[in-house]
């Protein structure tokens, strides 16, 4: 069952087409990264399920019914760009916006007070908030956007600015975030985090939707015929040997005296040709598929879009 579903969507600003017929699923219950280089429309779309902003065309559908501005309390949303008031104490503030959502102060302190500790950031309740480090601030922005229990998260670059410790302890509670029900949207350019935690995908470039599924399905097809040959013996004699039957490779030279060999099997060969070949000209001590990073394919589908 979906929690969010963009139909046909296309915004223009001022003569520039932020985004062009774009649609997508969100499943309840996933982590749902939003991918795409700068400018390519990914900030308009969230601001438009988000209901900051209309589309010219198409719909959003959320949980089941047209979007509306009342749907706005089940959506927290941590937007890139923040603020908080530099001369407010710190636990004020949190009440403040707490109370913004509707919980009452009791209700607010208590879940704060619990959040605060969780964090480890207990002994800046008073101070102001100009005090606090650009990391430190952003824990606090987070905590403030989940504290309601909203049914949609949405994160837009949430570990930007956190070392890596913090950064880990910011995925762990994104993941118990999903876990206990809520369905997050998660805008970032950090590949590596998108293959950590994110459960389906959609990469815009461009204004358009390009690339949607699992990241699971989207990694498995994108492997396309790759696969990793470790060897020992001539690296050049076996390229040579295979020279027909593959349309790229590239060769690693390890530690341990063995030789890597990547490559990608012609559509008019298979891994059995390879083996055969390999085996009379090489030691073989393993073959594995190679599954291609969100990196790589990210680089790929964008490159190959703009031609």
């Amino acid at each position: 069952m979906e929690l969010v579903k963009v139909e046909n969507v296309s915004k223009i600003f001022t003569g520039h087409t932020a985004l062009d017929d774009v649609s997508l699923t969100i499943p309840q219950g996933s982590i749902y990264g939003l991918l795409g280089p700068n400018g390519a429309g990914k900030t308009t779309l969230i601001r438009i399920i988000n209901h900051i902003t209309a589309p010219d065309k198409g719909n959003v559908y959320f949980d089941n019914h047209p979007l509306t501005a009342d749907d706005v309390k089940h959506i927290g949303y941590l937007p890139e760009e923040r603020g908080l008031y530099k001369k407010m104490k710190v636990g004020e503030q949190a009440v403040f916006f707490a109370r913004l959502k509707g919980l009452s102060r009791r209700d607010a302190v208590k879940q704060l007070k619990e959040w605060f500790e969780r964090f480890g950031i207990t002994e800046w309740w008073d101070k102001k908030v100009e005090e606090l480090s650009k990391g430190m601030a952003q824990k606090i922005q987070f905590i403030i956007t989940v504290l309601h229990r909203p049914k949609l998260l949405i994160f837009d670059e949430p570990f930007s600015g956190f070392d890596p410790i913090n950064a880990n302890l910011l995925k762990e509670e994104i993941l118990t975030l999903r876990d206990n029900g809520a369905t997050i949207i998660f805008s970032t350019h950090n590949m590596s985090s998108v293959e950590e935690i994110c459960d389906h995908i959609t990469l815009i470039n461009k204004s358009r939707n390009i690339l949607s599924g699992k990241v699971e399905d989207i990694r498995n097809a994108y492997s396309h015929n790759r696969y990793t040959l470790t060897f020992t013996g001539d690296a050049a004699t076996l390229s040579y040997a295979i020279k027909d039957r593959i349309t790229d490779s590239q060769t690693t030279l390890l530690d341990n005296g063995r030789i890597q060999m990547a490559v990608n099997i012609a559509e008019s060969s298979s891994l059995r040709d390879i083996i055969a070949i390999a085996n009379d000209k090489v030691a073989i001590n393993s073959i594995t598929e190679s599954i291609p990073s969100m990196n790589d394919i990210f680089i790929k589908t964008v490159e190959e879009y703009n031609k």
